[in-house]
């Protein structure tokens, strides 16, 4: 493993354990060369999965581009970092037990919006209205029109 700080080649393993929803290997490394130490995560991949956007173009599916999209929506809300590693890890299950290489975003969309909405409404709302492109007030109101009409159904 290249060191982030200097770039030699050759780096320690100081120390492996398992991250806290075990889907990942956490390893503290050491540099001999400049001294610095860091932290890389080791992640099971099933296969390389690949987005297909609206506009049919195609590109390689990025965990940390997910993560990056959810954490922008759960910003300044009290969901614990946990949770939220947890709902993603099941999302990048969830599209790499499909069988399929090539996935559309719509459905990385449909699937962020259901963890979303389990996590917590106001981070759900936050990422539809981004996700289901809200142009005006209007589109807020009809979606929590939906969202409260939906709560109501369930709790009856």
């Amino acid at each position: 493993m290249k060191c982030p700080y200097c770039g030699d080649d050759d780096t320690q393993v100081k120390d492996s354990r398992p991250t806290e929803d075990n889907t990942a290997i956490r390893r503290r490394r050491y540099c001999g060369a400049c001294g610095s130490r860091f932290t890389t995560f080791e992640r099971i991949q099933l296969r390389e999965l690949t987005v297909v956007k609206k506009n049919a173009r195609r590109v390689p599916f990025d965990r940390d581009k997910l993560m990056r999209s959810v954490q922008i929506a759960l910003r300044k809300r009290p969901v614990e970092p946990e949770r939220i590693e947890r709902m993603v890890s099941g999302i990048v299950r969830r599209l790499e037990s499909i069988g399929e290489s090539d996935i559309p975003s719509d459905m990385v969309g449909k699937l962020v919006m259901e963890g979303l909405r389990g996590l917590d409404d106001v981070a759900y709302v936050r990422f539809a209205s981004v996700y289901k492109n809200f142009r005006e007030a209007k589109d807020f109101e009809e979606f929590l029109g939906e969202l409260s009409g939906t709560e109501e159904e369930e709790d009856a």
